[in-house]
């Protein structure tokens, strides 16, 4: 991609009207509009990065047999009366409206209920079972605070996977396979060091629940950590019995801030009996279905990379997620620059090029530094002079000439 084709402007200031860090940046870099408190629009930089993230999580989720499905937004209020949870004293973040034929309709935080009834059409034995479909879809949640960018919004990203379990030991082995994968996922997005298995309530379903914790100044969540065994308790069941059932020791747990990047629920029968979703067993005896439900918010885990990578000239994206791998940054028009933008494109190796005119040294870099692509490349009649391109990582400060072959070999070697 041309960078003088690209719609989108970087800013000077950051907006005054947003609180967090990646909101700023996001915004200030292009990569998002902000369309009223809690609720973002993805420009193209910044869907180049969501689609990264989905991708990762896509991949992850397939590996242990989720397939993907796409669920309606909006949501009829009769099966969610089945299970109790259209009541607003039960659940206090619907977005609720009416149809002009009459009707009332909810848009979805969630979609245990619908897809349990829609599982009906498809489960009728053992034979059909286990299943986990998975979704990466828009939620809306009717939040009273959003001023944490990203990190928590009216409308976003989930990835929500549910499993179709024949029983508690069948539910329980899926339930193992997820929690590596979420850390195969992290480890992918450079956050498994930061990120922590933590216990937290299980309601009605479980004794626990399971979140996965990364550390943040930017979280909203306190956890008390065991770093050598790498466990957390969230604060909501820190307790002194907790803390034993758990074999853990209170002097070594570690007050941290924290914010919530995924998590891993028990459902049980909860649904399945609501909505009366059952099975034939080997004996042909009826039985309801075991669920769980696994959540990981894309555009959350956004933000919080913004917050976590960067530094004070912008963003500094893991190489994995960067919307490009190279800023190809031409100081003056010349045939070189051109010449290996087109042998980088050959090579499928993703690149902006910052073909701008009329635009300062200064400016260019000040605008890579706040996109935080991971490595730029800077085309001048002195790199040329000094043998070809001088390349540097986004967060390193010693740049290296390279020619155009060990140019191209290295881009190679990286993509």
């Amino acid at each position: 991609m041309k960078q003088s084709k690209l719609f989108t402007k970087t800013q000077k200031n950051s907006p005054a009207d947003e609180e967090s860090k990646n909101a700023k940046l996001l915004i200030q870099a292009g990569y998002i509009s902000k369309e009223m408190a809690g609720v973002y629009s993805f420009l193209p930089l910044g869907l180049i990065v969501l689609e990264k993230i989905n991708k990762i999580i896509k991949e992850e989720m397939e590996k242990i047999g989720g397939q993907e499905i796409l669920m309606s937004a909006l949501q009829c209020h009769d099966v969610w009366q089945e299970s109790g949870r259209w009541d607003d004293k039960v659940v206090d973040v619907w977005f609720k409206t009416f149809l002009k034929s009459g009707g009332e309709l909810g848009l979805g935080f969630s979609h245990e209920e619908p897809l349990t009834k829609n599982m009906k059409n498809f489960i009728c034995s053992y034979k059909d079972l286990p299943f986990y479909p998975y979704q990466i879809q828009t939620k809306f949640r009717n939040e009273k605070r959003a001023k944490s960018g990203l990190m928590r919004g009216r409308e976003f990203l989930m990835k929500d996977l549910y499993s179709f379990s024949k029983d508690e030991k069948e539910h329980n082995d899926f339930y193992e396979k997820i929690s590596e994968a979420y850390f195969k996922i992290f480890e992918r997005l450079d956050l498994k060091d930061l990120t922590y298995k933590t216990f937290a309530d299980g309601g009605s379903f479980s004794k626990y629940s399971h979140e996965f914790q990364t550390e943040s100044d930017a979280g909203e969540d306190i956890v008390y950590l065991d770093r050598e065994k790498k466990i957390a308790i969230n604060q909501e069941v820190y307790t002194d019995e907790v803390i034993e059932d758990l074999g853990l020791k209170k002097e070594n747990l570690e007050k941290v801030k924290t914010a919530e990047t995924g998590n891993i629920f028990t459902l049980g029968t909860k649904f399945s009996d609501a909505l009366n979703l059952k099975y034939k067993d080997e004996k042909g005896e009826d039985k309801s279905v075991f669920m769980g439900s696994y959540g990981i918010g894309p555009s959350r885990i956004m933000g919080l990379l913004v917050e976590i990578f960067s530094d004070e000239k912008g963003i500094v994206w893991p190489k994995s997620v960067s919307p490009f791998l190279v800023h190809l940054v031409s100081l003056e028009k010349n045939e070189e620059a051109e010449k290996i933008y087109q042998k980088l494109k050959e090579n499928n190796i993703e690149v902006l090029f910052d073909d701008r005119e009329k635009i300062s040294a200064g400016e260019k870099f000040s605008d890579s530094d706040l996109l935080g692509i991971s490595y730029r490349v800077i085309v001048s009649e002195k790199s040329l002079n000094s043998g070809g391109f001088e390349v540097k990582k986004r967060e390193e400060k010693e740049a290296k000439i390279l020619s155009e072959k060990n140019l191209l070999d290295f881009f190679i070697s990286e993509k």
